[in-house]
């Protein structure tokens, strides 16, 4: 059901929004932690560091998936809140060949340079062909990445945040059971659980497409709409394209470490790639909920109406911390136990270094909580040279130091000390923004109250 996120109580609004888009990004994360679950379990830690090493490259496709989804749903959400439902499908379809365009150009990019950039970063020879073979299959699936994501992108902008979450609970749920037949039952490896995600993902973007397409056909636009536009691929590319560079920098940086990370050995691997799965679950949740915070803000600019702008980032806040707050429990206390999900019988070094690692980064999660908060309403307003400058900073500093401290006497701790510090600057420079934006002030410089 589509849903106006321009009326109402907007804590009510958001919340109500919000939780469904942060049950969805759990089951999300099923197929990356379930990959990593059995693997680890059913495999070997080589498997494991295999799948952990190919993850980091998957991660560029998925930034270039994810500005879309993001250039798609800001867009529309604005079109959406004022109302404008010609140009909103016009908006979409425009979108869809875009990102056709795109896809086709990452698989053929995929197909012939995986290899390279796996040499690049220092794969250890015994997990560089399980890491090839993982990442041939998932190239082989990016149109379901790509269609997947845009889809959601226009649930989200629609105000419709439960459609995406039973699909993902269906097929993430699935995707649990088929990597453990394809990998103990017909003995598959690495290959099985690289398939298994395949077929669930794809199951999972022809009924979200399927369904999101029916929901636009049942949106009246009497003004009409075109297939393509070159004014509408214009402001799509003004939100995709600052998006995917941040993701894909993000990445790029993520490879930077784990090139520094696959120089300590295969132990040290093994435990970053389990620790980072769960460390991922929480900051994706988060960034995921930052984006339900930009669909909020965008249908509202689109409206006019900007004093709800700042009554819903205070209450994103509270739902943000408040999910952070077991989270960090959780890992702080006992990210030893949540470890031996992925590692069956794991080395001293694999086990703790992810202690170590989700021990330290834990007590920021909510720092960076307020981080994605405000990045989320800078990018629902369309200022995206100010999220970029915010997500450089965090970014920039956090590769530096883990390279440096990485040569101190702290050795592979040092790399985890590094994600502090990028998040609490990146933070400060977020928060500075937000509160540099419109909806703070009234033209005659006082705060606008909350309505």
């Amino acid at each position: 059901m589509n849903q106006d996120l321009t009326v109402g109580r907007p804590e009510t609004v958001l919340w109500k929004f919000c939780l469904p888009l942060f049950g969805s990004i759990i089951f999300q994360q099923l197929y990356n932690i379930a990959d990593s679950l059995v693997a680890g379990k059913f495999i070997g830690e080589t498997a494991l560091a295999s799948v952990g090493n190919s993850y980091e490259v998957t991660l560029i496709f998925l930034a270039f998936a994810f500005g879309c989804n993001i250039g798609c749903s800001v867009i529309v959400s604005q079109f959406f809140g004022a109302r404008q439902y010609g140009k909103m499908k016009t908006a979409i379809c425009t979108a869809c060949a875009a990102s056709t365009a795109l896809c086709v150009v990452l698989m053929a990019v995929g197909l012939l340079g995986c290899g390279a950039l796996l040499r690049l970063i220092r794969t250890p020879a015994e997990a560089f062909g399980d890491s090839m073979l993982y990442l041939d299959i998932y190239v082989w699936g990016l149109p379901f990445v790509f269609f997947y994501n845009i889809a959601t992108g226009i649930f989200s902008a629609l105000g419709d945040s439960r459609t995406p979450f039973v699909f993902l609970a269906v097929s993430s749920t699935a995707n649990i059971g088929v990597d453990i037949l394809f990998v103990t039952a017909l003995n598959m490896g690495v290959a099985g659980v690289a398939w298994a995600t395949f077929l669930c993902q794809g199951v999972s973007c022809v009924l979200a497409v399927v369904v999101v397409f029916r929901r636009l056909r049942a949106v009246d636009s009497p003004e009409g709409f075109v297939l393509f536009s070159f004014p509408m691929l214009k402001k799509f590319a003004a939100i995709a394209i600052p998006s995917i560079l941040q993701q894909s920098f993000i990445s790029v940086g993520n490879i930077i470490i784990q090139g520094v990370i696959n120089g300590f050995g295969t132990g040290v691997m093994a435990g970053y790639s389990a620790a980072v799965k769960l460390n991922n679950l929480v900051i994706t949740s988060l960034t995921t909920l930052g984006n339900g915070v930009s669909n909020y803000a965008a249908q509202n600019i689109g409206a006019g109406k900007l004093p709800r702008v700042s009554a819903g980032f205070r209450a994103a806040l509270k739902l943000v911390w408040m999910l952070s707050l077991p989270l960090f429990l959780l890992y702080f206390f006992g990210g030893r136990y949540a470890l031996y999900l992925f590692l069956d019988e794991p080395t001293g070094a694999a086990l703790q270094t992810g202690v170590i690692f989700l021990r330290i980064l834990s007590p920021f999660y909510f720092v960076v909580a307020a981080k994605l908060t405000a990045d989320g309403i800078l990018r629902g307003a369309g200022l995206m040279r100010q999220f970029m400058a915010a997500t450089f900073t965090d970014l920039i500093l956090r590769v530096v130091l883990a390279i440096l401290l990485s040569r101190t006497a702290l050795g592979a701790t040092g790399i985890w000390c590094a994600w502090p510090g990028g998040w609490c600057t990146g933070t400060i420079v977020s928060l500075l923004f937000y509160r540099a934006g419109p909806w703070r002030k009234l033209p005659g410089g006082s705060e606008q109250p909350a309505p």
